[in-house]
């Protein structure tokens, strides 16, 4: 730096660094500086007092304490004034913005403009406003999932959807039979719950065979959501990160873990190798805590001693929300409900005897509602007598009495006059159910038959060459069954040899090659049937003996009768109007025989199992769907059952087994293929295949016809489903039996699970009111479409998002074109680098993000895309613009953030009365408690108020029509401060209400819980499991310490925000 000459010039630097210095550090810089103390002490009077002259001559703005003031540089920022402090060289303020103190020198800041800024808008502006409101605040009162999977659109499988979001809490246990789609259901509550919340991590728990075949995977993804399978070694990494950050890790915040992990590693941590074990559930400090838990087939974990059963109650006590999928039947008689429902809700649902007491009222309430339904004379003294009733029970005078929603209901049935007074009712009184809000269940009765089947048994005899080699391998079976007693591996190894010889012989040859080297996969053994097992040491112990069957099965000659049979099937298909057929085998060394052999004799044929890669299992389905004149279509598409996972044949109406499984449940898997929603056909025709003499035939004929699983949906659950498939496969594998003795067990058998499934659902049937479970067809269809939204809509996103990029990336006009459902958005790669949004380090994406975000970092201009579940079903390759995507988000926070806009509209509509009509749209935030959110319209017509919302989609802009007066505005804010105080007293004394009703509901559950621990902790010897115990108390106590300052600050918080959003004027014209 160079030093000035000037004296003057050097004091005056030196004087600029020490205008607020005390006068003792004035001296200490002239002498540091080497110039007169005096003449510095000058000339820094000399500078400030020309400062000060400087401000005082030039305009203040006055801005005082409690002042608003605005950024120059960026006027939306608005904060208010909390502080002002003089100083010599330019006074600075303390201003209160963003939720924090913040430093502006006054050079800084304006005076905020906060005149209301309404922008006049054109009807489609209008329109995406809307639609971004209902994006940024969901409303309890909408489904955000019914547009947001890659699926079909079944009505029933949004059911459990409405249960959950009007639920007090997000847990749900969704006990659907067989065949209904529950998969698809976890995935609807998945995109419900994104909707409304961030997801950051969400963990599935299921069975091992179900990692194997990746089914949670597949259907997941068609909710554009990518899952990893967490091994061993994933897990011990996740619990170690946990423990050291205190937060699962992100590269597992989708994960999938089965069941066989869920053991002592996990609840006490891996073993090290200096000893002692890492950290597990019990042990960490911070438990993860997953914004959502699936668990499948949580029928597993019903024994509470298990580890699995322990695994996941940890889990699902530090969850925000939590799915149970099972097919067990709601009855209260058995232990399986009771457990799942303590795991679900462990603080409502206690013990056994509370589980009992639950139930109490229900009856009652039904009876209730039999009454509001028969609308007959005296109906509402009948209904409040029942009500009254049900309150008199234990868990009526604890839970019901009290609530301000049954005080409300007994009110309103006293007060109902009409006929929509009275059927108002039905869902409240419903809603009074014990486990109504808790259960979900659908069963294939209650949504009716989709067609009749038309079962046909092709009976096809072995030649003598393939009956010599069949009877040979059993023989052989026989006899190593009573070397080995049939145990391990290698008695499912012989038993799965026989069932490939029973579906095809000439299959049989690969087959037995591939067990020989080793080459038979987890997933081919789950294709067949059975669980992964380690099955080396089993085939080196009779490598031999298959060798030689080996050698016989090479010497088969081509003859083959059934091959035959299912050709001269074909041929008969082929001329009828619908030509298409399904086959599904379980052996996929059966269905390479089968193709080749079709191929051969000019058949059009396709090919999937649990091998084929997503696309492909997915064109070929398209190729099936085509119409029999088109060149790539196929006629046959033959499958295993891991195969057609996630896919829907509706269209197709024949089916062929062409092997039998064991398991009735399977069976009813492939028939649902074809015999779902949407089938056109009245009948579908199922052709069973098989070989007399063989025991495949026995339990055909004996117990899987008798038990009618061909006929219809047969009921049960999951388990005596299972149960049947393992008592059948102990008969066939007891070499010990004769034929005539196997028979009749199978007969006895088929008799004894026909009793049983009866009694089940008989039972159930009894039963399904106690659990308010029991579905009306209409009512769903009406629920959804009361839950429906037109600013939800497919074309109401498209309007957002293109007024979004036109908006977004000042081009003008509108970057998406195409007439049809499939868009195309061209952008230029500046274009895109400008939407690529800002992300944190680590933060994990899920696939839609990535596959957009890829697409805006990457070299293609144009992107291909649909608004439409259907074509998006049928196309993968499409980006599928969802609710929760992440452009409709970007473009829900733009539009949100907007000013009140103004909009002038006409319509023509003989129904209404002739004039201009102003209005005002609120947006009313509500807090405390419930915390929701809805768009009120305020007119002042009642005929045009009743049909305001259905006026959108025929009214036109009306250029012509003058903006709404200040006066107009004005009345109109009268009319909505009405209406809102009094919707606001009465929310705010509902949130007290129901506080209170929690309160004493927390108190006693808590007490209860804490007895039940404590006597556990009593009765523990073993050191591991004491401090278990000592730890579920200890999170108990906080748990409830927690919940209780949680509900004392939503009490407070209890109010209604609301905003004006819009008002225009709308002209009705005849």
């Amino acid at each position: 730096m160079t030093t000035p000459r000037d004296p003057d010039q050097l004091l005056a630097l030196i004087a600029e660094g020490i205008l607020e210095a005390s006068d003792d550090e004035i001296v200490a810089a002239a002498q540091a500086h080497g110039v007169d103390v005096t003449a510095l002490e000058r000339k820094v009077r000399e500078i400030i007092s020309t400062r000060v002259t400087a401000i005082q001559a030039a305009p203040q703005p006055n801005f005082a304490i409690g002042a608003t003031v605005a950024l120059r540089s960026d006027p939306a920022r608005i904060g208010v004034i909390t502080g002002v402090t003089p100083s010599n060289r330019e006074t600075r303020l303390s201003v209160f913005i963003d939720g924090r103190l913040e430093t502006w020198y006054l050079s800084q800041v304006v005076a905020a403009d906060l005149a209301p800024g309404a922008v006049h808008a054109t009807l489609d502006e209008f329109s995406a406003r809307l639609t971004a409101l209902q994006l940024s605040e969901p409303s309890i009162a909408n489904l955000y999932s019914l547009q947001a999977g890659r699926i079909d659109f079944i009505p029933y499988q949004f059911r459990p959807v409405l249960k959950f979001v009007r639920a007090d809490r997000p847990r749900m246990l969704v006990a659907d039979e067989v065949g209904v789609g529950k998969t698809i259901e976890a995935g609807l509550l998945l995109r419900e719950l994104q909707a409304r919340r961030p997801l950051r991590s969400v963990l599935i728990v299921c069975s091992k065979a179900l990692v194997v075949e990746e089914k949670w995977h597949r259907e997941m993804r068609r909710f554009d959501e990518e899952f990893v399978t967490l091994a061993s070694d994933d897990l011990r990494y996740c619990l170690d990160q946990t423990d050291i950050e205190g937060e699962w890790p992100d590269r597992f915040s989708r994960a999938i873990l089965p069941f066989s992990l869920v053991n002592d590693n996990l609840l006490q941590g891996f073993g090290q190798r200096g000893g002692g074990r890492g950290p597990g559930l019990s042990t960490l400090d911070t438990p993860p805590r997953f914004d959502l838990l699936i668990v499948d087939e949580a029928h597993n974990a019903r024994n509470s001693d298990t580890s699995l059963h322990q695994g996941l109650r940890l889990l699902a006590d530090n969850a925000e929300a939590v799915v149970l999928i099972t097919a067990t039947p709601v009855q209260l008689g058995t232990g399986d409900l009771f457990s799942l429902l303590n795991l679900l809700r462990p603080d409502l649902v206690i013990d056994r005897p509370t589980f009992e007491r639950m139930a109490e009222p229900n009856e009652a309430i039904n009876a209730a509602i039999a009454a509001i339904r028969g609308a007959s004379d005296g109906w509402q003294a009948a209904a409040r007598g029942h009500f009254q009733e049900a309150a008199a029970t234990d868990w009526g005078r604890a839970m019901l009495a009290p609530s301000p929603e049954f005080r409300n209901l007994l009110a309103a049935t006293a007060a109902a006059e009409t006929d929509d007074d009275r059927v108002r009712l039905i869902r409240p009184a419903e809603g009074l159910h014990s486990f109504a809000s808790m259960i979900s269940r659908t069963r294939r009765r209650d949504i009716g038959n989709f067609t009749s089947r038309k079962a046909r048994t092709i009976e096809v005899p072995f030649t003598p060459e393939q009956r010599t080699i069949h009877d040979d391998l059993l023989s052989l079976q026989r006899a190593i069954y009573l070397r080995t007693h049939g145990a391990g591996p290698l008695g499912f190894l012989m038993t799965t040899i026989r069932r490939q010889a029973a579906s095809s012989l000439h299959g049989l040859l690969p087959f037995l090659e591939s067990i020989l080297s080793r080459r038979l996969t987890d997933l081919e053994l789950v294709e067949i049937g059975g669980d992964p097992l380690e099955t080396e040491t089993a085939v080196d112990s009779i490598r031999a003996e298959i060798a030689a069957i080996v050698e016989r099965a090479r010497a088969l000659s081509a003859d083959d009768p059934k091959l035959a049979r299912l050709i001269e099937i074909i041929s008969q298909k082929t001329e009828m109007p619908n030509r298409r057929l399904l086959l599904f085998s379980s052996f996929r060394h059966t269905l390479a025989y089968v193709e080749a052999a079709l191929r051969a004799n000019g058949v059009r044929v396709g090919l999937i199992h649990g091998g084929v890669t997503d696309e492909d299992r997915r064109s070929l389905r398209k190729a099936f769907a085509l119409p029999p004149e088109d060149p790539y279509a196929i006629d046959v598409l033959l499958s295993s059952e891991v195969g057609s996972e996630g896919l829907d044949f509706q269209f197709c109406d024949a089916l062929v087994n062409y092997d039998i499984p064991w398991n009735p449940m399977r069976i009813e898997q492939r028939i649902g293929r074809i015999d779902r929603y949407g089938q056109a056909s009245q009948t579908v025709a199922i052709y069973n295949f098989v070989t007399p003499g063989t025991v495949d035939f026995d339990i055909f004929d004996r117990c899987l016809l008798r038990i009618g699983v061909f006929e219809r949906a047969i009921g049960g659950g999951e388990a005596i489903l299972g149960e049947i498939a393992g008592a059948l496969q102990a008969v066939a594998d007891d070499f010990t039996l004769t034929d005539e003795e196997r028979g009749a067990r199978l007969q006895q058998l088929a008799d004894n699970e026909i009793r049983q499934v009866i009694e089940a659902d008989a039972l159930e049937e009894r039963e399904a009111e106690l659990f308010g479970v029991r579905i009306e067809r209409n009512r769903i269809d009406d629920e959804i479409a009361q839950a429906s939204s037109r600013w939800l809509e497919p074309s109401a996103l498209e309007r957002l998002v293109g007024l979004h990029l036109e908006r977004e990336l000042e081009v003008g006009r509108n970057p998406i074109s195409g007439q049809g459902p499939v868009k195309s958005l061209r952008l230029s790669a500046d274009a895109r680098r400008r939407l690529v949004p800002a992300r944190g380090r680590g933060t994990r994406l899920n696939l839609a993000e990535r596959e957009w975000e890829s697409w805006l970092r990457g070299d293609q201009q144009t992107l291909a895309l649909t608004f439409d579940r259907d074509t998006a079903n049928t196309d993968r390759g499409l980006a599928f613009i969802t609710p929760v995507h992440p452009l409709t988000q970007a473009a829900a926070r733009s539009f949100a953030r907007d000013e009140e806009i103004q909009v002038t509209l006409k319509v023509a509509d003989p129904t209404l009365p002739v004039g201009d009509h102003p209005f005002a749209i609120y947006q009313w935030q509500m807090r405390g408690l419930r915390e929701d959110a809805m768009l009120v319209s305020v007119v002042e017509d009642p005929i045009v108020s009743a049909a305001f919302t259905d006026i959108f989609a025929t009214a036109q802009d009306a250029d012509d029509v003058g903006l709404p007066s200040v006066a107009v505005i004005e009345g109109l804010e009268g009319w909505h401060h009405e209406l809102w105080t009094r919707r606001r007293a009465a929310h705010i004394a509902e949130a007290g209400e129901i506080a209170r009703f929690r309160r004493d509901s927390l108190e006693a559950s808590h007490n209860a819980r804490i007895a039940i621990l404590e006597e556990q902790l009593r009765l523990v010897s073993e050191d591991r499991i004491r401090r278990m115990r000592l730890g579920q108390l200890a999170r108990a106590r906080a748990d409830h310490t927690e919940a209780l300052d949680n509900l004392a600050a939503a009490e407070r918080r209890a109010d209604i925000l609301p905003r004006r959003v819009a008002a225009g004027i709308l002209r009705v014209e005849h």
